[in-house]
C-alpha cells in the first residue's frame, strides 16, 4: 500500500514546510451585504478579512489546491494515520504527523452551502470558489436562471493580467471542479460542451484524466482531442511524451497514460512505482507556465472524493497524502519566489461523513490496520470481483484474497484487531451472496442501500469492516454540509484567516490580484 511509502516523504515535508512558513458575488437578484460581501439573507457567517489590507502583497504566482471531498476529517485522518505508523511499539501515543499544508502560517474555515442544499455538489462549490457566486448544485459558472455566465478568476487573470493558466486534476479534465475554472454550463453533465470550452479557453496547461464523452453523447462529433490539436494544443497521451514537454511547446493538453476507473488517475493505492503521480503533473506545470508576468494553477485531488463516496478510508488517506505531496512541489517552488508566491489549499465540500472513531472501538483507534490494505475498492472490483462471478468462486477462497489484500482474517492470536468476529463474518458472507447472486444489479432495498450504497456489496463491506476495525467510520455515500479548511502561505496569506463563506475565497484572491468582475 502506498500509505507506507509516503510516510517518509510526509515527515520530510513537515520539516520543509516549517522552514518556509514564516469582490464576492451573490445569487442572481439578491441584495448584497456591504459588510461581508455575502447575500443579505445569508446566515450570520462573518468574514474576518473581507477586504485586503493596504499592506497585503500581491502575488505573481498562485497555486490553488482543491481536495475534492476533503474537509477536516480527511486530512486529519491522514495525519493521524501517519502518526500511528510512526509511533513506537511502547503503547504511548506519539501524536500525528501533519501534512505539509497543515503547517501553513494561516488557517481559516469556509462554509459550503449552495443555492440548492447545505450538502452541495462539486459544480456549485467550485463555482463559488472560482467566481464568488452561489448557484444550484450541478451548475457550472451560471446563475440559477441559467441565463447569466460568471467569469472565473482564471479567465480574469488571463484577460486582465496576461497570466499563464494551468488546470490539473486527478479525475477527468471536463469533470465539475476543473471545468469550473474555464466553462459555463447549466449542467455539469454537458461534457462535450465543457470540453469545447476547454479548447476555447486558450489556457496554457491542462493535465489529468481523460475527457469524458470526447466525441459527444452519441459519438457523432469531432473528437475533443482533435479540436484541441486544431486549436494549437500539443496533445500528449503518454508519460514518455509528457516528460519531454517544455514551455517551448506552447499550449499543452496532457492525458495520463495509465487511466483507471472512469478514465481517471489510478488511486494512489494502485499506482505502480514509476507511473506519474499528481505531484509530477504539478512539477511539469510549473515548467510550462513559469514566466516573469505570472501564472495561476488550480490543482484538484479529485479521487479523495471518489474514495469517500465509496467509504474506502485507506484509499481516501492515500490520495489525501498524494495531494499533500503535490503541495510540496509548490512549496519547493516558493523557496525561490518567497515574496511572490501564494499557495492556498482547501476543499470544495466534505464527502462521506468521515469521522475518526467508531462505536465498536469506543475510545480506541487502530489506524495502523489500514496499512494492510493493498488495493482500492475499484481495483478489487475490476480485478477480483468480476472473476469471482465468472468462476463462481467459493466464499472460502474469497476469504483468502480478503486476508491477502485487506488483512482481514478468520483466525489469529489474542488481541488481534483484524480477526473477524462471528457478526462481522456474517456481514461479509451476506455481502458475498448478494454480489454473487445479483450479477451487478443495484436495485437495493432501503436496508441494503444503507449497507452498500450504490457500490459492490462485497467490496464496500470489506472496506467498511477494515475501516471500523481501524476506528474509522462513514455516515453517508454522498456529500455533507461540513465547513472546509482554508490553508494559506505566502504573499497575502493573512487574508485567509477567519470563518467565512466559500465565495470569499474568490473575493480574497481577486482583491489580492487586482482583478475586476
Amino acid at each position: 500500500m502506498k500509505l507506507k511509502r509516503t510516510l517518509a516523504l510526509s515527515l520530510a515535508a513537515v520539516t520543509l514546510a516549517g522552514t518556509l512558513a514564516g469582490c464576492g458575488g451573490t445569487a442572481a437578484g439578491e441584495p448584497q451585504s456591504p459588510d461581508t460581501g455575502l447575500p443579505a439573507s445569508a446566515p450570520a457567517v462573518q468574514s474576518l478579512s473581507a477586504a485586503a489590507p493596504q499592506a497585503a502583497r500581491s502575488p505573481k504566482y498562485v497555486f490553488l489546491f482543491i481536495g475534492d471531498g476533503m474537509s477536516y476529517p480527511q486530512f486529519q485522518a491522514a495525519s493521524d494515520y501517519l502518526g500511528a505508523m510512526a509511533d513506537d511499539d511502547d503503547g504511548i501515543l506519539g501524536g500525528n504527523v501533519p501534512l505539509s499544508f497543515m503547517n501553513f502560517p494561516v488557517a481559516g474555515s469556509a462554509v459550503t452551502y449552495d443555492s440548492t442544499s447545505f450538502c452541495p455538489d462539486s459544480a456549485s462549490t467550485a463555482t463559488a470558489i472560482s467566481t464568488g457566486h452561489k448557484t444550484y448544485s450541478g451548475t457550472i459558472n451560471m446563475d440559477e436562471t441559467a441565463t447569466v455566465a460568471y467569469e472565473t478568476i482564471a479567465e480574469q487573470l488571463k484577460a486582465q493580467k496576461n497570466f499563464k493558466i494551468g488546470v490539473i486534476s486527478s479525475v477527468n479534465l471536463n469533470h465539475a471542479t476543473p471545468a469550473a475554472f474555464y466553462a459555463h454550463q447549466a449542467s455539469r453533465g454537458s461534457y462535450y460542451e465543457i470540453g469545447e470550452e476547454l479548447v476555447q479557453s486558450g489556457f496554457e496547461y491542462f493535465a489529468g484524466g481523460g475527457l469524458l464523452k470526447p466525441t459527444g453523447s452519441d459519438s457523432d462529433k469531432t473528437s475533443l482531442y482533435d479540436l484541441a490539436a486544431q486549436a494549437g494544443y500539443k496533445v500528449v497521451q503518454t508519460q514518455a511524451g509528457a516528460e519531454k514537454v517544455t514551455a517551448a511547446d506552447g499550449k499543452v493538453l496532457i492525458i495520463d497514460e495509465h487511466l483507471a476507473d472512469s478514465d481517471a488517475f489510478a488511486y494512489e493505492n494502485d499506482r505502480p512505482e514509476g507511473d506519474w503521480a499528481l505531484s509530477d503533473y504539478v512539477a511539469k506545470g510549473i515548467e510550462v507556465l513559469d514566466n516573469d508576468t505570472g501564472f495561476f494553477m488550480m490543482v484538484e485531488g479529485g479521487k479523495i472524493d471518489w474514495a469517500c463516496h465509496a467509504n474506502d478510508a485507506g484509499s481516501t488517506i492515500a490520495d489525501t497524502i498524494a495531494l499533500s505531496e503535490a503541495v510540496d512541489v509548490a512549496i519547493e517552488f516558493a523557496k525561490s519566489h518567497a515574496d511572490e508566491t501564494l499557495i492556498v489549499v482547501t476543499g470544495d465540500h466534505e464527502t462521506g461523513g468521515l469521522t475518526i472513531g467508531y462505536a465498536g472501538t469506543d475510545y480506541d483507534t487502530y489506524l495502523a490496520n489500514l496499512s494492510n490494505q493493498k488495493i482500492s475498492y475499484a481495483k478489487f472490483d475490476s480485478d477480483y470481483v468480476a472473476k469471482y462471478r465468472e468462476n463462481k468462486t467459493s466464499f472460502e477462497d474469497v476469504l483468502k484474497d480478503v486476508e491477502a489484500l485487506f488483512g482481514l482474517k478468520t483466525t489469529g492470536g489474542e488481541g488481534d484487531t483484524l480477526v473477524l468476529t462471528e457478526y462481522e463474518l456474517g456481514l461479509l458472507k451476506s455481502a458475498y451472496e448478494k454480489t454473487m447472486s445479483e450479477a451487478g444489479s443495484k436495485e437495493y432495498t432501503q436496508a441494503e442501500y444503507v449497507l452498500y450504497g450504490t457500490y459492490e456489496p462485497l467490496s464496500v463491506t470489506i472496506t467498511h469492516l477494515l475501516n471500523n476495525k481501524s476506528g474509522i467510520s462513514f455516515a453517508s455515500y454522498a456529500h455533507t454540509g461540513l465547513p472546509v479548511a482554508v490553508f494559506a502561505q505566502g504573499a497575502g496569506e493573512e487574508l485567509f484567516e477567519g470563518f467565512y463563506d466559500n465565495t470569499q475565497i474568490y473575493a480574497k484572491m481577486a482583491s489580492l490580484l487586482g482583478v475586476a468582475e
